[in-house]
């Protein structure tokens, strides 16, 4: 009886705090060290590792070294066959808290008791690319989410868009085909900048309202900590009376959702290719922690059919000036993996994870989705995916499946099946927990078919248009034309333009400027005018600007004035900004007055892509802004400039920043004057002692994240 309540206690406190899942972790993690000996697979220590046993000193290696086979043979088995998509990722574990609850609509705990801490784990990702392709590049993000609930594993499997290229699943195989490398040649690698993909969206009408999302600035996003997150599907939520209310699950960042511009994003993808992994991985190193609210748009039962478009098209959103987002509950990633093999390519999310509660519309792209997440699973690590620790749930769980490759528990139940003589694992009824599917009514011949609204495309593809700003839109045309320009067809030239078209006139007719052998047909219908408030990342109406979260270079050489940039360093962190030093070399560096600061950075090994914003500080002596006239310097700050980034300059380097750097750029009073200028973008201080002054304005610019009016287009760099 001791032991039972005792198991029950353990149970309850595993499941309600949010470390929980930490805690189970531990217990699958090996530490080695120097007092660990190093021994084979199976326990014997190991003499020596460096030099196979062999017949004299130049003699052939024998057979009968067991240890050299061992770990030969291992080594040549490490690697598990890649996803077909999302290869790509990275993954933290961190704890969900809901705030607002769902009573009376659902009767998942998750989203009810707002007690619970729950644990969780998110893993973001590229869509196309391989597991060894670049962060940055134009591509879908995957953002799936996991909460180990007291009630099992629920997995969002979503991504930073909320609409999808198909409406149907039996589809998917032959998009991935598409935008996959072509065949031939196996490139290009992780883009959609190619013939076959635009040849696949040219003939599938209902990847129009897709198109306009991934030639958005949303397809190149400045960190995974700036990404929203969107279950793209319509599921329902049910009570415990049985009543169903539609729902669309939304993820929010707190630092608002940002992108790099398409320069920057190319240049990073050869300077970094990891530059979202290690972006993320360094925040939560800090402890600056991301955090995303978890959002719900709601829709009654009743109310399912008043929509000009089907709750089920995973091609559609529901406009939040329709159905506003009600944000119920903060997601707090605070754990780095310890090892990624284990730990974030072995986990394995399946869209079917659903707890009681929650269950799935008709949604035909989901339908499918459901088989085939866990089907590839099972081909990836196999059918006992379930027991890797980052997969098991922190519940109690028992099932009576047997056997499978790598099975690893001995199961003391003799009748695994049911019913048993012995009663063993019965089921549970739904009032005391036990899934439940919805009792939904259905109907129809069966037969090949969509309804009817699943044949409109255009609409919201054309609302997309219509709700970005003037630079959103520049981006838009000019993405479409770099992604036309690397394919060599001209049929597939002519079919996106005339896609275009359907979305937008002028659009079309803006893109086909840098296509002259193709046609801009006549407009077929005339925009319909409409926009939603809440899809601009520059000016939508629910847009988070802050300066928390950034990175900012300050760049220093040894002689840098101390009181130019102490006050600046305080003053950021203050706020949660992460300062990086940059230096001819790092380690440290010291100031005219003996003070010293670590340089993380070089101006050799870094770019200023790394980074949200630079400030270029002066020095006590005048040679310390000629000290300023190399290549690198003037680069970084050319570059940043006309990546439309907050810089500043402080003291002697603003004659330097103004003169050398970006002649031409500001006036001659901003040079000179005793207070601080801002033109363009950029802080000027020449005058000592303006450092609380410069931080706050600084951190006013930064929190805009880009300049959009400034222009670059003279700018070299």
């Amino acid at each position: 009886m001791a032991a039972t309540v005792q198991k029950a206690v353990k149970t309850a406190v595993n499941t309600a705090v949010g470390d929980a899942k930490t805690r189970q972790m531990k217990e699958f993690t090996l530490e080695h060290d120097n007092t660990t000996p190093l021994t084979t697979y199976f326990g014997a220590k190991v003499s020596e590792t460096d030099v196979a046993l062999r017949a004299g000193a130049r003699g052939p290696t024998a057979l009968e070294d067991f240890h050299n086979r061992e770990k030969i043979s291992h080594f040549d088995h490490e690697r598990i066959p890649e996803r077909a998509v999302h290869a790509r990722g990275a993954g933290a574990f961190g704890e969900f808290k809901l705030h607002t609850a769902l009573t009376g609509i659902t009767s998942a705990p998750i989203l009810t008791d707002t007690s619970r801490v729950t644990p969780a784990y998110v893993r973001f990702s590229t869509v196309n690319g391989s597991r060894g392709s670049a962060d940055t590049v134009r591509d879908p993000r995957g953002f799936a989410a996991r909460l180990y609930t007291a009630e099992g594993n629920w997995d969002i499997v979503g991504n930073n868009i909320p609409v999808f290229f198909i409406q149907d699943a039996i589809k998917f195989p032959d998009l991935v085909h598409a935008v996959k490398p072509e065949p031939h040649v196996e490139i290009p690698q992780a883009q959609t900048a190619h013939d076959n993909a635009w040849d696949f969206m040219g003939l599938h009408s209902e990847s129009t309202h897709m198109q306009t999302w991934i030639l958005s600035d949303r397809a190149i996003p400045r960190s995974y900590r700036m990404m929203q997150g969107f279950g793209v599907h319509t599921f329902r939520l049910v009570n415990d009376e049985g009543k169903s209310t539609f729902v669309k699950f939304h993820w929010t960042p707190h630092l608002g959702t940002h992108s790099l511009v398409w320069d920057e994003a190319l240049k990073l993808a050869g300077q970094d290719p990891d530059f979202h992994r290690r972006d993320l991985y360094d925040a939560i190193e800090v402890g600056a922690y991301p955090k995303w609210e978890l959002g719900v748009q709601l829709v009654a039962e009743e109310d399912e059919h008043k929509f000009d478009f089907d709750l089920l098209d995973a091609t559609k959103i529901i406009p939040e000036d329709l159905v506003p987002v009600q944000n119920i509950g903060t997601l707090t990633l605070n754990r780095n993996p310890v090892d990624y093999f284990t730990e974030v390519e072995e986990v394995a999310f399946c869209t079917q994870h659903i707890v009681p509660g929650i269950d799935f519309t008709s949604d035909p792209l989901l339908q499918g989705r459901n088989f085939s997440y866990f089907d590839t699973q099972i081909s990836r690590i196999g059918i006992n995916f379930g027991d890797i620790p980052v997969n098991r749930p922190v519940c109690p769980f028992a099932n009576s499946l047997s056997d499978g490759h790598m099975q690893m528990f001995s199961k003391a139940n003799r009748t695994r099946y049911h019913p048993n003589r012995y009663d063993a694992l019965p089921v549970t009824k739904p009032e005391n927990g036990g899934f439940k599917s919805y009792p939904e009514a259905v109907a129809g011949v069966k037969e090949r078919i969509v309804g009817p609204k699943f044949k409109e495309h255009i609409a919201q593809a054309t609302l997309f248009y219509n709700s970005m700003s003037a630079v959103e839109k520049k981006h838009m045309i000019e993405a479409a034309q770099f992604e036309l320009s690397k394919c060599a067809e001209s049929v597939v030239h002519q079919t996106a333009v005339d896609r275009f078209n359907l979305i937008d006139h002028d659009f079309a007719v803006a893109v086909a400027e840098a296509l002259p052998h193709v046609k801009v047909p006549d407009a077929v219908k005339p925009n319909h005018g409409k926009r939603s408030e809440f899809l601009s990342q520059v000016d939508g109406k629910t847009q988070t600007f802050t300066a928390a979260g950034r990175k900012i270079a300050i760049y220093i050489l040894p002689g840098y004035e101390w009181s130019q940039v102490e006050p600046l360093k305080l003053a950021f962190e203050a706020r949660g900004i992460m300062v990086k030093f940059v230096a001819p070399a790092t380690g440290a560096v010291k100031s005219a007055g003996g003070q010293e600061l670590v340089a993380e950075f070089t101006f050799e090994n870094s770019r200023s892509t790394y980074f949200d914003a630079l400030i270029f500080p002066g020095g006590s002596d005048p040679s310390y802004a000629a000290k300023l006239k190399t290549g690198r310097l003037i680069h970084a700050a050319r570059e940043a400039y006309m990546h439309l980034k907050a810089i500043a300059a402080t003291g002697n380097a603003v004659g330097w920043l103004a003169d050398v750097a970006l002649p031409g750029e500001f006036s001659a009073d901003a040079k000179t004057g005793t207070s601080v200028a801002q033109e363009n973008g950029v802080l000027l201080a020449p005058s000592p002692g303006l450092g609380v002054e410069v931080a706050g304005m600084f951190m006013d610019a930064v929190a805009k994240h880009r300049v959009w009016d400034r222009e670059v287009s003279h700018i070299a760099a």
